[in-house]
């Protein structure tokens, strides 16, 4: 019998039950909700780790006409009197906000209109219903029409919908809106914040407070929106975030369940791989991992069982959260991020709830301060400790992230040297020339404004490929030079090959992190090595008359380089 296949990307319940795809069983989620009543219910987590998925297995549970067979199997049927009462007993309406990220106001006002259009039209067959009056069915024909002229018909549209499904089934109704909190995001980042903010918060009104026909809803987000921004006035609201014990192990995979995705796939000897580069996000009291990167490593190895492990979370959508912390950063934050990125951890205050106009608002301090907050809960950060009187403990959670951050303090360091003209071609001028004393003058400096990998937890390799990275993006900023990086050459891989055309110069270049705080001990094992692995092969074939062999040494902010005239035995 064939193996399940992987639900990458596989977000409808559905799907995954009935398509012979391996699903991570959730569904006691649907009991606790229960247990635990709240009218409203928002759950905020990181981004890729199952709300969605869990969002449709609760559609697929609750909705009227619901088929029990997706179910069987799984821990809730055991739940038989629960099962009994509550599944396919109600009806549902279920929206994703996840699309609704345009440019402008304008345009994310109609992506909003598209959304509820196209719940409309999943909802069309109330025009059959003999318990709607025509003026009811005339407020649906409106939204299958698409007449959202007036935001007053968009804002009231979920309401409107849940009243329609009252009616007809004299049964109050389910609704579950998914990333909520995406339009705020996107009109944050695109600046018409205020007109989306006072929309949002119009439609949720409408929906989550002055709705008679309302059983219970459920959202979920990456950020907890400050309830008197969005939320304002509504009672018996319960918000459960990243520090919560309760509901911890629904969203994100557990260690036992990553063990058992992996025996399963006869992948048992990958496990301390990833959970090294995809666990250590700490929800409650449980350890995670990141269910989109384990599915996608997984799916990559059963392909290609010598695959390297992906930054799959990284590239599933931007990195503007790090990019804004380091581009607001001051040198306390520089510091911290130093910290950070080394392995170490920090403590900062985290306030539960934010709005996206805190981040616009107030002095640079203060900014900061809730810059600190966003990293915690959109994932880039996590507890070290268990939190105490609002202050926590924070780390980087796993390699993964470490990697997203080096990556983004890299881009960085490249948009602050590229406005330096005149340092950049005088370091370039100073490798064309054997000037050695002069590049560790310049490289110097760069490292004395920039941010440093510091001597804790990053393993060695990963401190070099950090200053590799920033002297790449300064030699690369010849536009007629040849940079090539970690490129076969003799008998093993040079760190940085440099070829100047139309001087036939070259360039050896080997990156060593000393950390022994021996620089000029490093820097000859660099040298020997170039010497050794015959690195300059490659430019001697390409014709380079003239080849310079530099070896550089850095330990945090300081560096040392040495050179060496290659000269062919002849």
């Amino acid at each position: 019998m064939s193996k399940r296949k992987i639900p990458v990307g596989i977000e409808k319940f559905k799907e995954i039950r009935s398509e012979n795809f391996y699903y991570v069983d959730k569904t006691s989620f649907i009991r606790e909700l229960l247990n635990s009543w709240g009218k409203v219910n928002l759950f905020t987590r990181p981004r890729r780790f199952g709300k969605s998925l869990n969002m449709d297995m609760l559609c697929s549970f609750f909705e009227i006409g619901a088929d029990p067979a997706l179910f069987e199997g799984l821990q809730i049927t055991k739940e038989k009197e629960l099962c009994d009462k509550y599944m396919g007993q109600y009806p549902v309406i279920s929206i994703s906000l996840k699309d609704v990220d345009g440019d402008s106001y304008q345009m994310s006002y109609d992506l909003l209109c598209s959304v509820l259009y196209n719940e409309a039209i999943r909802l069309q067959w109330l025009l059959d219903s003999d318990r709607l009056t025509k003026y009811d069915k005339a407020s649906l024909l409106k939204f299958l029409n698409q007449e959202f002229d007036r935001p007053v018909d968009l804002c009231q549209s979920i309401q409107v919908l849940s009243r329609l499904l009252y009616k007809h089934y004299n049964k109050k109704v389910i609704i579950l809106i998914d990333e909520y909190d995406v339009p705020l995001n996107k009109a944050y980042q695109d600046h018409y914040y205020e007109p989306m903010i006072s929309l949002i918060r119009s439609m949720f009104s409408m929906a989550l407070k002055t709705n008679e026909a309302l059983y219970f809803a459920v959202l979920t987000g990456c950020l907890r929106i400050s309830k008197e921004s969005i939320f304002t006035g509504l009672n018996n609201f319960k918000v459960h975030g990243i520090s919560d014990v309760q509901y911890a192990q629904y969203f994100g995979f557990t260690d036992t369940e990553v063990r058992k995705l992996l025996s399963y796939y006869g992948m048992s000897y990958c496990f301390e791989e990833v959970k090294e580069w995809y666990n250590g996000y700490h929800f409650g009291r449980e350890s995670i991992y990141c269910p989109w990167d384990v599915l996608n490593y997984i799916s990559d190895h059963l392909t290609d069982s010598e695959a390297e492990p992906v930054l799959y979370w990284a590239n599933s959508s931007g990195n503007e959260t790090v990019r804004e912390i380091i581009e607001h950063s001051n040198g306390t934050v520089k510091a911290e991020l130093e910290l950070l990125v080394s392995g170490e951890q920090i403590q900062k205050e985290i306030i539960p709830e934010m709005t996206y106009q805190d981040l616009l608002s107030g002095d640079k301090g203060e900014r900061i301060k809730y810059l600190w907050s966003l990293l915690y809960n959109t994932g880039y950060l996590t507890d070290g400790e268990k939190p105490a009187g609002g202050r926590h403990t924070l780390k980087i959670p796993n390699r993964e992230v470490r990697l997203i951050f080096e990556q983004q303090i890299l881009t960085w360091f490249s948009k602050k040297i590229k406005s330096d003209a005149g340092k950049l071609q005088s370091f370039c001028k100073a490798a064309e020339d054997g000037d050695a004393e002069k590049m560790q003058q310049i490289f110097g400096e760069y490292l004395r404004k920039s941010i440093s990998v510091r001597d804790s937890a990053v393993r060695k390799g990963r401190k070099e490929s950090f200053y590799h990275g920033m002297l790449v993006g300064i030699l690369g900023s010849e536009d007629t030079w040849i940079v090539l990086s970690n490129l076969e050459s003799g008998e093993g891989y040079s760190d940085i090959l440099v070829e100047i055309p139309e001087k036939s110069i070259g360039c050896v270049i080997e990156v060593k992190y000393a950390e022994n705080r021996n620089l000029d001990k490093a820097c000859r094992e660099a040298i020997r090595q170039v010497r050794d692995k015959q690195y300059m092969t490659r430019l001697q074939d390409d014709g380079m008359e003239t080849i310079h062999i530099y070896g550089i040494a850095c330990y945090l902010k300081k560096c040392r380089i040495q050179h060496e005239k290659y000269e062919e035995q002849s």
